[in-house]
């Protein structure tokens, strides 16, 4: 998205952002910093009629990457966000009034994956790694697997910034680089065309909260039951996605256009390790394991905050309270 592009959409949205009239149904911009697997549940909320029948008119603006996602948001342009939580934890250590109401992406799914001369994290000593970005918070993900691994960056390996997992699986399988972090399902299908899995990145961070639902504390005060309506939609969509497998497979086919066979192992593997919470809930202690890898990165000064600092779990509880217990 060109920087043009980008204003033209913010300023749709700061418009469609006025101040909310009485009415049944709402405007209620939102950002997403990526269209992939993980994220679909937001498509599913608004193409299978959820926040539509919590008489919000959601418009799902995709925003590409987790700062401008977080910009957005921080500018009042949408009312809430989903990106990455390291960027919504450094925007509030900058001074940006936001708060974490929920989780999307709840774990890791990333798998480093090499060319096929490589087969152990030894033989990538040296090697040239991809990588979305360089101090973002899946690259401060990989380090930690390869510094398991006794390889120390970067003394032992170079990290290339390719971009998230998309870019990543281009980059490797045009033998840009020598190896990449790509998440599930372009990691299925890397293999398929005979790349090695050299490791997991839940087996080294089995918590991680990769991307939330997050909003301004500024806003949601005086919006509370806007945002209670917006989170029962979202647990509507997670419990639709894990109720209707066949449905959710052919849905996440069609929109996300993954392959049939991508689409049903992407499924399969987000239900079967909860990367999606049942009930649209983040992950405390994934949560505080991002605030340790941060803290590896010099963000904060003094003592690691606790997680409370960033997440506010009232609206969610009343919405599971509005929905009836599961």
């Amino acid at each position: 998205m060109t920087n043009r592009t980008l204003v033209s959409v913010l300023l749709f949205c700061s418009i469609a952002a006025a101040p909310l009239a009485a009415q049944d149904k709402v405007k209620f911009p939102v950002s997403a910093s990526s269209k992939t697997l993980g994220y679909s549940p937001l498509w599913v909320a608004l193409k299978q009629g959820f926040f539509d029948k919590q008489g919000l008119d959601v418009q799902l603006v995709l925003v590409s990457g987790a700062d401008k996602s977080t910009l957005a948001l921080v500018g009042g342009s949408v009312f809430v966000a989903s990106g990455a939580v390291d960027a919504i934890i450094a925007a509030s250590e900058q001074g940006a009034d936001l708060v974490i109401t929920g989780g999307v992406i709840n774990g890791l799914t990333h798998m480093l994956m090499a060319a096929k001369k490589f087969r152990t994290y030894e033989d990538l000593r040296g090697a040239n790694i991809g990588s979305s970005g360089i101090t973002s918070g899946t690259a401060f993900v990989l380090r930690r697997m390869m510094a398991s691994k006794g390889l120390q960056y970067p003394k032992d390996y170079n990290l290339i910034n390719v971009g998230p997992s998309a870019q990543s699986y281009l980059s490797l399988t045009a033998n840009r680089v020598d190896a990449a972090l790509i998440a599930v399902p372009l990691s299925s299908d890397a293999a398929e065309l005979g790349y090695n899995v050299i490791g997991r990145a839940a087996d080294i961070i089995p918590n991680y909260q990769l991307t939330e639902i997050s909003t301004r504390r500024s806003w949601v005060e005086k919006n509370r039951l806007l945002m209670v309506r917006f989170m029962k939609a979202m647990v509507l969509a997670m419990r639709w996605l894990y109720d209707n497998k066949e449905p959710a497979i052919d849905f996440l086919g069609k929109e996300l256009k993954l392959k049939p066979e991508h689409a049903r192992k992407g499924w399969e593997f987000y239900t079967e390790h909860k990367i999606w919470h049942p009930n649209a809930e983040a992950n405390v202690e994934g949560v505080r394991a991002v605030i340790q890898i941060a803290g590896e990165r010099g963000l904060f000064k003094g003592a690691l905050p606790s997680p409370a600092k960033y997440l506010d779990n009232s609206y969610l509880q009343e919405a599971l309270k509005d929905l009836g217990a599961r």
